[in-house]
């Protein structure tokens, strides 16, 4: 976990032996819970206290009705920026989550490493689960209730992985790109036109680090937009009404 330089120097002299010395966990807006990471957490209020758990290839953000509640602490341009993050916040029922969920890529191309020997289309990948920590039950976790949009795909013909130039827009490495819908995060957006989340195994996409430090729930899927390849953002959405 990243300290404060206050924070290691408190540490230091509590290893030192020094009298009065009372070293003091950093602050976080996060409650705290066995295993939380650095990420930073929203300030949220309510009667519920829920543990969040999520793992993406590569990176993503995460709101609660409508307002941001964390982002993945690792930068999805770090190469391969694969990590978990445990988190808790506080609300009611109900309330919607809101994700985006993004892969690496270099440019429009959708690709990665352009111009080295391994340059390749990258592909995704996402899971989460949702606790309230007072009960133990689950209260959501990655399935096909989540609805999705893909606002960027690329490259539309995947022979761009071989192009030994590859020019974004340019056959074979065209594009489609859209911006977020105004509102897509709030609970009364209307996202009955958005596809079902699209289910994949462990095996298809081959979780790496930080996913195995989390105990899943059986539930929990790896959910993404229909190809996980061509699919580079996607937004899903979640209303929770109740415990599952």
């Amino acid at each position: 976990m990243n300290l404060s330089s206050k924070t290691l120097l408190t540490g230091f002299l509590c290893l030192a032996g020094l009298q009065g010395c009372q070293p003091q966990a950093p602050s976080s807006p996060a409650q705290n819970t066995q295993g939380v990471s650095p990420a930073q957490v929203a300030q949220t209020s309510g009667s519920l206290s829920i543990r969040g758990e999520v793992w993406v290839d590569n990176w993503f953000s995460l709101y609660l009705n409508g307002k941001p509640l964390l982002e993945d602490s690792v930068p999805i341009t770090t190469e391969r920026s694969f990590n978990a993050e445990t988190f808790s916040f506080k609300s009611d029922y109900p309330f919607v989550l809101a994700l985006v969920l993004k892969d690496y890529k270099a440019n429009d191309t959708g690709l990665e490493y352009i111009g080295q020997p391994n340059q390749q289309m990258g592909d995704g990948g996402a899971i989460a689960q949702f606790t309230d920590m007072t009960t133990g039950q689950k209260v959501a976790v990655s399935n096909a209730n989540w609805k999705c949009l893909v606002i960027h795909q690329a490259p539309l013909d995947k022979s761009c992985e071989k192009v030994s130039q590859p020019v974004a827009g340019k056959a074979p490495c065209t594009f489609n790109s859209q911006a977020e819908p105004s509102g897509w995060a709030d609970p009364d957006f209307d996202d009955s036109q958005w596809e079902a989340a699209h289910i994949y195994s462990k095996a298809q996409v081959g979780p790496k680090d930080g996913y195995d430090q989390i105990s899943w729930d059986s539930r929990a899927q790896f959910i993404w937009g229909s190809d996980l390849e061509t699919d580079n953002t996607v937004l899903c959405r979640l209303r929770v009404e109740k415990p599952l």
